[in-house]
């Protein structure tokens, strides 16, 4: 079969004359017959996680020339999580669909998808399966453990933590800002089981990740290594047409709901999956997560549901060391870059740090997958991550207090006149994706501060939106249908009283009148209602998070074919 990039580069005409002589500039003449590849690069001073990512560019290019081919730097749409507003959420599909186009529009036979920032390897991904060249995932790695006070930080977790103490009065303002510098080590992504190293982790699980590489941690010159390694077997892709479609099937989307559990990974990888494999054509639902999901166990002792970082996690064994304990429960049929299945790479993977890693015989939780809800508050469902939560709200009836934005939360929240106690489940909508828009990470709301100077840190909380997967609490999230699209979660009032119960899978208002209410104005003027640009093209197409929150004209996959000329 002959390489897609001949398509260009082939032949005498002047449209050949063209591409080769503007790419020419000093590359040997042969340079045009062999295999381009494209370095799909997220590297940006604005998403501080991925900074790094040139240099690991660097290692990918040599191997990739050792190989046999020509790398080609493509720098696409980085969405750093921390800076961008409203959400970094409302720019993924965006992300995916313009590295998509870009791939399919230049003349490249393969891809290496380079991400670590929550969005980066999911947009990726997507793109890559909708477009379905040989393409392979370098996740740019995990940052180094930072301390203060002689005390590990977990990034993200840490902060959640700490502000709640400051709003307390248990820590002060002083102590909180001197935390800051500590917080960020090291280049590299988030250090908690967040979603930074839940994506990289559940791509490998996934197959698109060379097995042993996702977990790494940015500043380890290993990760350098295997950059190498990854661009010289991008090129071997393309030798054996080894594209998404050939190796991504639901048995690999099995292997990654395990990896997901078995790690107490982020409720954000469900959205991302789902999406990835609506672009595939695999027949996934959130129903998969918490039938594959559900009777896994939490092996992996990290933040936020756990004690440690991903360093840890790294020295301990990493995720090799993780599926060989659950290797019964794994589809054999999942298939990986390497062309091998993902079990026949577990051969060799010891756990050397017990503390960090349980046994099979030994887990943190004997079931610890992500459990799906449903009920009159959610009929498409709900999702609440129980190994991130207190047992003791996990059969909870209480009273609504309602929210109707996150700006009428912000302004209420803190009023000691709030009608709310610790039995209270605090209810926030107009966060879906159509809301707000974009989905975004204010599902763990902080707690009254009244509560908070009373010993309280958790409570029940129910979002249409998402949370940090660094975040923790009994949080019942991605309610959907979400209140914009004229789900029941819009239906609630104060006072209404709500059952959760995680066990039996239900989430419940007790109102005999509670469907037949209508709207209040307060919610509807909050939802988006953009008038231009990318935001009114999202919130007209946007679906549920319940399928994954893509555009509905991007569902599917439209080939790697470009039929017209441009001159």
């Amino acid at each position: 079969m002959g390489l897609r990039s001949e398509h260009w580069y082939a032949g005498q005409d002047r449209n050949a004359y063209i591409h080769r002589a503007w790419m020419r500039r000093g590359v040997p003449d042969d340079a045009f017959s062999r295999p381009q590849i494209a370095i799909a690069n997220t590297a940006s001073d604005l998403t501080p996680c991925n900074a790094h990512l040139d240099e690991v560019a660097k290692s990918v290019s040599n191997g990739v020339y050792e190989a046999g081919g020509i790398p080609l730097n493509l720098p696409v749409v980085s969405l750093g999580e921390t800076n961008v507003r409203p959400t970094a959420m409302l720019w993924r599909n965006m992300a995916a669909m313009a590295a998509e186009e870009m791939l399919r529009a230049n003349p490249v036979d393969g891809v290496v998808l380079l991400g670590g920032c929550d969005k980066t390897i999911p947009a990726l991904l997507m793109a890559a399966a909708s477009v379905d060249i040989p393409a392979v995932v370098l996740p740019g790695g995990p940052m180094l453990t930072g301390t203060f006070r002689g005390t590990p930080l977990g990034c993200g977790t840490d902060v959640w933590r700490l502000s709640e103490e400051v709003r307390a009065g248990t820590l002060s303002q002083e102590a909180f800002a001197r935390s800051e510098s500590a917080m960020i080590r090291s280049r590299g992504h988030c250090n908690t089981m967040g979603t930074a190293s839940t994506m990289a982790l559940v791509a490998e699980a996934l197959g698109t990740v060379v097995p042993g590489v996702a977990g790494t941690p940015a500043p380890d010159s290993r990760l350098l290594e295997a950059s190498h390694g990854t661009g010289r077997l991008v090129v071997e892709l393309i030798e054996q047409d080894r594209r998404p479609s050939t190796f991504l099937t639901k048995a690999s989307f099995h292997n990654a709901i395990v990896a997901l559990a078995a790690i107490g990974g982020s409720t954000n990888a469900v959205v991302h999956l789902l999406a990835i494999a609506g672009r595939l054509g695999v027949d996934l639902t959130l129903d998969d997560f918490d039938r594959v999901g559900s009777g896994v166990p939490l092996l992996v002792d990290l933040q936020p549901a756990g004690r440690f970082l991903m360093e840890d996690f790294h020295r301990a064994g990493g995720l090799l060391a993780v599926l060989r304990e659950v290797r019964d429960l794994l589809d054999p049929a999942g298939l990986t870059v390497t062309g091998r299945p993902l079990v026949d790479h577990l051969g060799d993977a010891p756990i050397w740090d017990p503390e960090v890693i349980r046994s099979r015989s030994e887990p943190i939780i004997a079931e610890g997958g992500i459990a799906v809800l449903r009920g009159n508050l959610a009929p498409s469902g709900a999702l609440i991550k129980p190994a991130a939560a207190s047992a003791h709200l996990l059969r909870h009836r209480g009273k609504a207090v309602v929210f109707d934005s996150i700006e009428d939360f912000h302004a209420r929240v803190d009023d000691p006149d709030l009608d709310v106690d610790a039995d209270s489940v605090l209810v926030l909508r107009g966060c879906g994706p159509r809301g707000y828009p974009g989905m975004p990470e204010v599902s763990n709301m902080p707690l009254p501060k009244k509560l908070l100077e009373q010993g309280v840190r958790d409570m029940v909380r129910i979002c249409d939106g998402r949370m940090s997967g660094t975040a923790y609490g009994t949080v019942v999230l991605h309610v959907a249908p979400e209140a914009a699209a004229g789900g029941p979660l819009g239906l609630v009032r104060t006072g209404d009283v709500i059952v959760l119960d995680v066990e039996n899978r239900r989430i419940e208002v007790e109102a005999p009148d509670f469907l037949s209410r209508t709207p209040n104005a307060a919610m509807t003027s909050a939802f988006a209602s953009p008038k231009r640009g990318w935001e009114r093209l999202y919130v007209d197409h946007v679906l549920g998070a319940d399928t994954g929150a893509d555009l509905d004209f991007l569902i599917g996959s439209s080939g790697s074919e470009v039929a017209r000329e441009s001159h």
